[in-house]
């Protein structure tokens, strides 16, 4: 039985932040949202999810569209309590910068859980260190820029002062056009082609205290934050999916009432939960075939028809088809290439 899959998901406030930047870029964010099959309701929803695989869609989308580089690194410039959730509250009770971006990688998970954030304090110098965690996350250089503009506007807005870094450094090649990171972080020294990429701050500045922080609202703001935390530890409907296709996957194709039945939910809930995050049963269905497909094709004891009728296709030439769509080869050329 094959492992299902994490889904890496970006919080539904986190995505409203980068479609209001392509926003005032005099993008149609409306059909940009259509183009990429995320659901517009969703979109309103401040509990929800969207998986990082559309996200990268939404970016490489942009990408033909605009300068996608200034873009994703004028994302900071529209952050506010609001924009990040219950992360924001935490971090806004913290009596210290340095308590506040310790919560920052405490709960990071809560925004995005295709990356991680540590800090690092290395003397007078401490470094807030992102690394991407999701192989789902394509467009790297967009993440970081995203995710560093923010940090650094969350840091003034909680403390006030124009804090400044004091290097930056980036795990991606020198862009042709520097101009706006130079702009965004300046006065830093700007590193590209980094082993790690990271914001620099001096580690005097983590004694600086927090506007208007209450400690006694920073216990109830840790107490959501670790709710949501577990939620999103706990494995997902959508693994939770995969699971039983795979399971039932002997000879014929699963339904989608049958696994709702073995879920204990009716297929309209199963639909309406899976389409919050961005998901069908198709989807589902069609990645746990492709998975095993795969396992298959490399196991040279089995022929194609074979494989095609464990999978639950009536007619292999359906196979063929559905494979090619896949991954652009036949079965037949998998096989030669895999062995």
């Amino acid at each position: 039985m094959i492992a299902s899959k994490p889904v890496h998901t970006l919080s539904v406030a986190s995505a409203n932040m980068l479609l209001g930047s392509a926003r005032r870029w005099g993008i149609d964010v409306d059909a940009l949202v259509g183009a990429i099959g995320i659901d517009p309701v969703l979109l309103r929803n401040p509990d929800g999810r969207i998986p990082i695989r559309q996200i990268q869609m939404l970016w490489r989308t942009l990408s033909t569209q605009t300068n996608i580089d200034r873009l994703s690194l004028q994302v900071g410039e529209l952050i506010s309590p609001a924009a990040v959730g219950v992360l924001a509250y935490v971090m806004m009770h913290s009596p210290t910068l340095g308590r506040a971006i310790e919560q920052l990688c405490r709960y990071q998970a809560i925004v995005c859980d295709g990356t991680r954030t540590t800090m690092q304090v290395e003397g007078e110098q401490t470094a807030l260190v992102v690394q991407i965690t999701s192989p789902d996350i394509v467009y790297a250089a967009q993440v970081y820029n995203a995710e560093l503009s923010v940090y650094l506007s969350a840091f003034r807005l909680l403390t006030g002062l124009p804090i400044a870094p004091t290097a930056i450094r980036f795990a991606y090649p020198t862009p042709a056009d520097t101009t706006e990171h130079e702009r965004t972080f300046a006065p830093a020294v700007l590193t590209f082609d980094a082993p790690e990429t990271a914001l620099v701050l001096p580690t005097a500045l983590l004694d600086t205290p927090v506007l208007n922080a209450s400690p006694g609202m920073m216990q109830l703001f840790e107490q959501h934050a670790d709710a949501l935390l577990s939620r999103l530890n706990t494995p997902s409907l959508a693994g939770r999916v995969r699971q039983e296709i795979v399971a039932l996957m002997k000879g014929e194709e699963p339904t989608l009432s049958t696994v709702a039945d073995r879920l204990a939910m009716g297929v309209r809930t199963l639909q309406g939960h899976l389409r919050s995050e961005g998901l069908t049963y198709q989807n589902l269905l069609d990645e746990v075939r492709k998975e095993l497909a795969q396992r298959h094709l490399r196991d040279c004891q089995l022929s194609i028809t074979d494989i095609a009728y464990l999978l639950g296709y009536a007619e292999p030439s359906v196979f063929f088809r559905s494979f090619k769509k896949w991954t652009g080869q036949t079965p037949g050329a998998y096989r030669q290439l895999a062995n």
